[in-house]
């Protein structure tokens, strides 16, 4: 498993700023959080997604990759780091507008 804290530079109000993503072997999110604005934290799995949130259906790619895009700064972090989050972290709701 790799571990991904990524910041979205970007000024749409609904939207995270902060994903943090438990990758797989294969490429693919097994698990996610995403942080917004107003500091509320959700998470997702493969048993918890829906429309405000959900897990990549394509491999991530590259971490490298993704820091080379301008909206975003991205680092590999500790696995303890991303559960730490992952602790905090509410399950989706439908209740959030996206």
């Amino acid at each position: 498993m790799e571990y991904w804290k990524v910041e979205w530079h970007h000024d749409f109000t609904e939207e995270p700023i902060v994903l943090f993503s438990e990758i797989g072997e294969d490429g693919y999110e097994t698990r996610k959080i995403q942080l917004y604005r107003d500091g509320n934290l959700l998470k997702a799995d493969e048993a918890h997604e829906n429309g405000t949130i959900g897990l990549s259906e394509i491999p991530v790619g590259d971490i490298a990759d993704v820091a080379a895009q301008a909206e975003f700064s991205a680092w590999v972090i500790s696995k303890s780091d991303f559960y730490e989050v992952w602790d905090r972290a509410s399950w989706t709701t439908e209740s959030r507008a996206t």
